[in-house]
């Protein structure tokens, strides 16, 4: 799968995190149709990562965890440019933030969970 084109919504999901279950319920409860996608079971690649930080329109530096474990494992700190950033994020899924809904050529991180509601 690759991040879509379209204006068919797109979350990245991880089912263990409270912030990505009521983005995904907001979504339900407002009769949104959408795609899912659960990022930890469905690795987004180093290039769609790519794609992603751009419709972010955000660095990488500010939708990566790194309070996880994997973060300082990886060799990474706050210095880390994007390029690593992204790579660390390809190979270990769960440094990136969650939920990202994207639409279209847009995305936007849900902290907080409403902050998804921007993009429809």
């Amino acid at each position: 799968m690759s991040l879509p084109d379209d204006e068919t919504p797109l979350l990245l999901h991880n089912p263990r995190c409270s912030k990505s279950r009521a983005a995904l319920a907001l979504l339900e409860e407002r009769g949104v149709s959408f795609a899912l996608r659960p990022y930890l079971d469905e690795p987004l690649t180093r290039d769609e990562l790519g794609v992603l930080r751009a419709r972010l329109g955000r660095p990488a530096n500010e939708w990566v965890r790194k309070g996880e474990d994997a973060f300082g494992e990886a060799g990474l700190d706050a210095s880390s440019d994007d390029a690593a950033l992204l790579d660390a994020m390809a190979a270990h899924p769960i440094l990136i933030e969650r939920p990202i809904l994207v639409r279209g050529k847009r995305a936007v991180v849900g902290r907080p969970p409403e902050n998804v509601l921007e993009l429809l």
